[in-house]
């Protein structure tokens, strides 16, 4: 293969697979392109690069999404791939990060395989390392067995760069339909489902269902909300209702996606597009951007003034991709004080552990160490890439005095380049290395052995032990004297 070649964009798996997908010879799909069958076989092996003309044409013929064709969802399969095979039980194939990438390239229904096989084999060693605890005589809870689902749900909502035009559509068009007024926000939505869907809205007192906040009897057309939600979150609960009441059509369509393998899979996904239609009423995109360009991102500013939360601003931060009208391009981290995350997205191109613990010295970490205030790191990762991120512990708002108020943290960031749009950046030297703190996606995978925080040995070198030498770490090789 001539220098050129090896040079062109990798698309030639990406053509074979969807061809396969459509159950075309080689024959019939250069006969649907008007191409050769030799050019199309070409292609498939990455010996001729696939023209524009000929990639649109391709989008328009099989209704194929042209990010598909983006380099980013590869990165993103690299990433994961390398992650789940930096698991000791791999150690003895030797693998290297080059063969991992020509898998996700060359063969991605294969790497999604491997992956999938990879996720059913982490639960299930929890589910006996929790079955042994419990024969042992100890009780260690109830295993969650959810994370499948949750998983294939976050990776829907990456392919989609957390971005639904038709959902965005649809809330406007509850704009204009209710004739909604921002002052008057939960009055006109209490008004739009009387007046549209014959339901009546009603807040109960706590009394014995403290764990139901929202409940919605179609016979009955009665909407309840607790008398524990906050304001802002019966506003959240009111737009969330509207969601399954008149964008079903929709979402469904969305959570049909072949990658969404189980019921449960596509029920968390239609919960997590309804509570995106959901922002996108309280906070519409035109005025939400326009506030986010004036206040420079400062999430309490824009927080007050379209009366949500915290995290409801961080989460619709992320969103802001529409085609011309862009935001800062962001990422988001939930995370408990365990490490355990529960939300995350990336647009930022920042890569965040899926099968194992978060790298300790990010500051969504030392958010905990100070609640309620805003923590700042400008993050470098190993490969050179650096973000700016800021971090705060949030609270449940709800629940009465004797409720549990769980604890977690919102990590928030982008590249440094775009830093300078955000109010967190002024007077920070953005320019001084040194400012930088070195922050790994997870301990197998990084490679700097100075860190005194690490808690495995690196995938990258062998680990050596000397008994008579104790270094930073453990696992960090020690210099030794000549």
């Amino acid at each position: 293969m001539t220098q050129a070649n090896r040079e062109l964009p990798r698309l030639g798996a990406k053509v074979r697979s969807l061809r396969r997908r459509e159950n075309l010879s080689q024959v019939q799909m250069a006969e649907r392109l008007g191409i050769s069958p030799s050019y199309l076989n070409l292609i498939e092996n990455n010996r001729r690069p696939l023209p524009a003309a000929l990639l649109i044409k391709l989008a328009q013929l099989f209704g194929v999404d042209l990010h598909a064709f983006g380099g980013d969802e590869d990165a993103r399969m690299v990433s994961d791939l390398l992650e789940a095979f930096s698991d000791p039980a791999f150690d003895m194939y030797g693998l290297a990060s080059t063969d991992l990438r020509d898998l996700a390239i060359n063969q991605p229904q294969v790497a999604r395989a491997v992956l999938a096989l990879y996720r059913s084999y982490k639960t299930q060693r929890e589910a006996s390392a929790t079955l042994a605890s419990r024969l042992d005589g100890q009780d260690p809870g109830a295993m969650d067995r959810s994370q499948l689902p949750s998983e294939e749900v976050n990776d829907l909502v990456q392919r989609h760069m957390n971005h639904f035009p038709e959902l965005e559509e649809g809330a406007e068009e509850l704009w204009r339909k209710g004739r909604l007024d921002p002052e008057e926000l939960y009055a006109g939505l209490v008004r739009y489902l009387d007046k549209h869907h014959g339901i009546h809205v009603r807040i109960a007192r706590g009394g014995g269902e403290r764990d139901v906040l929202r409940r919605f009897e179609p016979e009955k057309k009665m909407l309840t909300l607790s008398e524990l939600l906050p304001t802002r979150s019966r506003l959240f609960q009111l737009a969330h209702q509207v969601a399954l009441l008149t964008q079903h059509t929709k979402i469904d369509r969305i959570v049909a996606d072949a990658h969404l393998t189980s019921d449960e899979s596509r029920g968390l996904a239609t919960v997590a597009l309804a509570n995106y239609f959901a922002g996108a009423v309280l906070l519409p995109y035109g005025p939400f951007l326009e506030a986010c360009r004036q206040e420079r991102y400062d999430i309490d500013v824009i927080g007050r003034r379209f009366r949500v939360g915290f995290e409801q601003v961080c989460h619709r931060f992320t969103t802001l991709r529409r085609s011309g009208s862009e935001g800062v391009a962001f990422h988001m981290i939930r995370i408990d004080v365990a490490g355990n995350i529960s939300k995350r997205f990336s647009a930022s191109g920042i890569r965040f552990a899926r099968f194992s613990g978060a790298c300790p010295r990010w500051n969504v970490f030392a958010a905990f160490m100070t609640p309620g205030m805003i923590r700042i790191q400008i993050s470098r990762f190993p490969d050179g890439a650096t973000y700016f991120c800021l971090a705060r512990t949030i609270h449940k708002d709800s629940g009465g005095y004797h409720a549990q108020q769980p604890v977690q943290a919102i990590g928030l960031g982008c590249r440094l380049e775009q830093a300078r749009e955000l109010v967190y950046s002024d007077g920070v030297d953005l320019e001084n290395a040194n400012l930088a703190t070195p922050v790994g996606v997870t301990c197998r995978l990084c490679e700097r052995s100075d860190c005194e925080q690490r808690a495995f040995p690196s995938l990258r070198h062998a680990l050596q032990v000397d008994e008579n030498v104790r270094g930073v770490s453990l696992y960090a090789p020690v210099t030794r004297r000549g």
